[in-house]
């Protein structure tokens, strides 16, 4: 019986793209992976529109898209948006959105009446632009896997900062400590990692009428004569880790180590991570730091390698929760 049609097993054709946010990171990935970055025209027109084209024809590839949302964020943003849509209507194969930091991840949910959940946007604008996929890197909260309506890839930098930590600070008492009571899941993996080092939090208040303050209130565990590690997801203005970090000081602890995922810094961030009390800022670099930011304490870790691995094992087909021993 002979069969109509024509048929062809085609190779499968990874391509890593990025924006302009932060190219450096991007290219480290790509190296990683053996590639290259497609070459990308970007650029404004008089009226600050964003306009992007592809170099090389991208049909029916299994495209990568990093962008990282730093500061000015919904320029990038959006940049991020038109370099999807312009893979979609290219006819690439499978999109898949590289976020190593998700702009908007804070407004998961309504805290008052007549409020936006940003993150909800966020997902609901990369779907409809084209994105089959995200990978992302440390969320604000879990639940924003469940905004975007396909598969995504939450990954943790944890490993990288906790061995960093483990390797440091090797022979001395530490312990692992959650600014706040919602982030202690986080902390005990930390503690499992540096070898059941025993955990505590601060219970603290929110600001209502400043955002992005709160007020440390009292040490919740035995931190006294440790080394403690501050873990958080992100550094913003620095006030929180700060607070807490002089917190734990005054509780008895022998030192401060800050160890988080997203180096924000925004506003006064820079000036109180360096008067504070921590002995060490542990960062990764989801985000671009300027040369300005950088300071004696200061260590930043590269994410690549984990973004890398995680890229490999989508378009291998194969396991991305067992890069975090079932815990992605």
């Amino acid at each position: 019986m002979r069969v109509s049609g024509l048929k062809k097993t085609t190779k499968k054709n990874l391509m890593v793209f990025s924006g302009r946010a932060h190219p450096e990171l991007a290219e480290e990935v790509a190296q990683q992976l053996g590639t290259r970055l497609v070459p990308t025209s970007a650029y404004e027109f008089a009226n600050s529109e964003i306009y992007v084209r592809y170099e090389e024809s991208v049909r029916g590839c299994d495209a990568f898209v990093i962008q990282s949302h730093t500061a000015p964020i919904n320029e990038w943003i959006m940049e991020h948006l038109i370099m999807v849509d312009a893979l979609k209507r290219a006819s690439a194969k499978r999109i898949t959105v590289v976020q190593p930091f998700y702009g908007y991840a804070r407004q998961d949910k309504k805290h008052r009446g007549r409020e936006p959940i940003s993150a909800r946007l966020m997902a609901d604008l990369f779907k409809t632009a084209g994105a089959d996929r995200l990978i992302c890197v440390d969320l604000h909260a879990d639940q924003i896997q469940g905004f975007f309506d396909g598969p995504v890839d939450h990954l943790m930098a944890l490993p990288i900062l906790a061995d960093y930590v483990k390797e440091k600070y090797a022979g001395q008492q530490l312990a692992v400590v959650s600014p706040d009571a919602g982030r202690i899941k986080v902390a005990e993996r930390w503690s499992a990692r540096l070898g059941g080092a025993p955990l505590a939090f601060i219970h603290k208040t929110r600001r209502e009428d400043r955002p992005n303050e709160v007020v440390a209130n009292r040490v919740v565990g035995r931190v006294d004569d440790r080394i403690c590690v501050l873990v958080d997801d992100m550094i913003d203005t620095g006030g929180t880790i700060v607070q807490a970090a002089e917190a734990l000081m005054a509780d008895g602890a022998a030192g401060v180590v800050i160890a988080a995922t997203h180096a924000l810094m925004s506003g006064p961030a820079v000036d109180r991570l360096k008067n504070s009390s921590a002995t060490e800022v542990v960062v990764t670099n989801t985000l671009p730091i300027p040369p300005e930011n950088h300071f004696d304490k200061l260590t930043v870790l590269s994410i690549a390698p984990l973004l890398s691995r995680a890229i490999k094992e989508v378009f291998e087909d194969g396991s991305v929760t067992s890069m975090f021993d079932g815990h992605a």
